[in-house]
């Protein structure tokens, strides 16, 4: 597996990254037959240190923690907590899925967009209906089953997932709804 550790605006030692390294190995060769590579990264918010980390499986599928302590390696051991959770809780749907998948799960490209939520003071009318956008950037779109969809959320932690639909190869959406359910669009 591939490790990718690094820090926003902080020095992280060697000592962290050889322990980051051993700890999330252990962990998620626990749950998962085949990762692929890791992105851990540490950065400081106020007086907490926040640790990230995302690891590609290679059925395709993501897993991402995030948690935040007053000690670096107290932060990512929470981050590794709750990765270690998630795959615990989804370990027997990923092996099933990567059983039944003899390929990685197959990805379209698409441009992702931020637009600007220009906040008027008075409530006056816009002067164009066009948004503003901020940032433009390259995603892209899994080829999954809806239960994959719904896991691959859930291991995100996203509230929103579009994918394609691997039975009839159509854009749909899952989303986690107010009631804390889970939401399904097909068009």
């Amino acid at each position: 597996m591939r490790y990718q550790i690094s820090g926003k605006q902080i020095d992280i030692g060697n000592a962290l990254q050889v322990h980051v390294k051993a700890e999330l190995n252990e962990t998620v060769k626990k749950y998962a037959e085949r990762p692929t590579d890791a992105n851990v990264v540490f950065s400081r918010d106020a007086h907490e240190f926040v640790c990230e980390a995302t690891v590609h499986l290679s059925t395709g599928l993501t897993a991402q923690a995030k948690a935040h302590d007053t000690e670096i390696y107290a932060a990512f051991e929470g981050c590794r907590a709750k990765m270690e959770k998630q795959l615990r809780r989804y370990k027997r749907r990923l092996k099933d899925h990567h059983r039944d998948r003899a390929e990685p799960v197959e990805l379209l490209g698409a441009s992702s967009y931020i637009l600007a939520s220009k906040e008027q003071a008075d409530d006056a009318e816009p002067e164009t209906l066009q948004p503003i956008i901020i940032a433009e950037m390259e995603t892209k779109i899994q080829t999954l089953s809806v239960g994959e969809a719904v896991m691959q959320m859930e291991l995100a932690s996203e509230n929103v997932l579009v994918f394609r639909n691997e039975g009839n190869g159509a854009l749909n959406v899952v989303h986690r709804r107010e009631d804390g359910n889970i939401g399904w669009i097909d068009p």
